[in-house]
C-alpha cells in the first residue's frame, strides 16, 4: 500500500472511467453521471491536471443534459431536470469558462421555483425536501450572480429549525446530525454570510469527534470510518477556522471508502479534496464552501472566510 498520493495512477483511473460503457454498473449509475462529471473534473484541478479530459466533449455532454421544459440540467440525456445536477453542471461550465451557454434566467425561476413556505428547497418537480438542495440551491444561485434573487431570511430560518442540541445539523428537522449534512448547512450559511446561527463551540467539538483511532473520519456517532468524510468534516471545520481541531499527521489509482474496497470517482475527488485541505504539498488550493479550485471562486469575488492548512512542501 503507497503512503504517497499516486497522482498519474489516479489521473489515469479518471480518464479511463468514460471507457467502461459496455458495463453494466455505468448505465446503473446514469442518473449520478453529471455529478461524476463534476467530481472527476474537480479532482483532476486539485491535482494540477484540469485539462486531462476533453473540454469540447464535457461541455457538449453537460448541454445535451438540458432539459428545455424544465429549464434546468438533468443528469443524463432525456433524464428530468434536478437542482443536483443543474449544480453540477453550473460548476462544470464555470470551471470550462462556458457558462455563457446557459440560460441563466431559465435556470434562476427553475430553482426559485422549488422553495417551500417552508424555507427548504425541493430537488425536483417530485418535491423530496432535503438540506442538501438547500445548499445547491445557495450555491448555485451564488455562481450565478444572482443571491439577491433569493429570500434568504426564510431560507435561514429553515437552516435553523435543522440545527441539534449537539450542534450539527439533520437532512430535515427533527433528523439526527451528520457530517454530510453539517457540510450543506454550514456551506449554505457561510455563502448567505450567517455563520452567527452556527453554535461554533458545541458543532467544532461534535465534528472532531468525528475521528477515528485509526485517523479516518465517520459522518456520526459509531460508525465506520469513510474517506469522503475528509471532506464532509473538514471543509466544515476549515469554513469555520478550527481545521487544527482534527488530528493531521491504492497502486491502481483511485481512493476508495476504506482500505481494501474498490475506489470510484465519488471518495477519489472527496478523498483528494480532504489532502488538498490539510496541505498535502502538491495539490491545488480547494475551496471548501463550494467544493471548487479555490482560485475560480477568488476571480468571482465569492470567497469567505475560510481557512485550510498551509500547504507542505514535501
Amino acid at each position: 500500500m503507497s503512503t504517497y498520493l499516486l497522482v498519474p495512477q489516479h489521473v489515469t483511473f479518471i480518464r479511463t472511467l468514460k471507457d467502461s460503457k459496455h458495463e453494466l454498473s455505468y448505465h446503473l449509475s446514469a442518473h449520478l453521471k453529471m455529478n461524476a462529471v463534476y467530481w472527476g473534473l474537480t479532482a483532476l484541478s486539485i491535482m494540477g491536471h484540469g485539462d486531462a479530459l476533453d473540454r469540447d466533449e464535457m461541455v457538449d455532454f453537460v448541454m445535451s443534459c438540458w432539459d428545455e421544459e424544465a429549464g434546468a440540467f438533468s443528469a443524463h440525456p432525456d433524464h428530468d431536470a434536478h437542482l443536483l445536477s443543474t449544480l453540477s453542471a453550473i460548476q462544470i461550465l464555470l470551471m470550462q469558462n462556458a457558462l455563457n451557454r446557459v440560460d441563466i434566467d431559465r435556470v434562476l425561476k427553475f430553482i426559485l421555483s422549488l422553495q417551500t413556505p417552508s424555507g427548504v428547497f425541493a430537488g425536483d418537480a417530485f418535491w423530496e425536501t432535503d438540506t442538501r438542495f438547500v445548499y445547491c440551491a445557495v450555491n448555485a444561485l451564488s455562481l450565478l450572480g444572482k443571491l439577491d434573487a433569493l429570500d434568504v431570511e426564510k431560507t435561514v430560518a429553515y437552516i435553523r429549525r435543522c440545527r441539534n442540541f449537539d450542534g450539527g445539523f439533520g437532512h430535515v428537522a427533527g433528523a439526527e446530525s451528520h457530517a454530510s449534512q453539517v457540510f450543506v448547512c454550514v456551506a449554505a450559511l457561510a455563502i448567505l454570510d450567517r455563520l452567527d446561527e452556527v453554535d461554533q463551540p458545541t458543532l467544532c467539538w461534535w465534528l472532531s469527534e468525528r475521528q477515528r483511532p485509526n485517523g479516518g473520519l465517520n459522518g456520526r456517532p459509531e460508525k465506520l470510518e469513510d474517506v469522503c468524510y475528509s471532506f464532509w468534516v473538514l471543509s466544515a471545520l476549515a469554513i469555520l477556522d478550527k481545521l487544527a481541531w482534527i488530528d493531521s499527521n491504492t497502486e491502481s489509482g483511485g481512493i476508495a471508502d476504506r482500505p481494501g474496497d474498490m475506489p470510484d470517482v465519488f471518495h477519489t475527488i472527496f478523498g483528494l479534496a480532504g489532502l488538498s485541505l490539510l496541505g498535502y504539498p502538491g495539490l491545488v488550493d480547494l475551496d471548501p464552501v463550494y467544493c471548487m479550485p479555490a482560485s475560480i471562486i477568488e476571480n468571482l469575488d465569492l470567497r469567505k472566510g475560510w481557512k485550510a492548512l498551509q500547504r507542505r512542501t514535501s
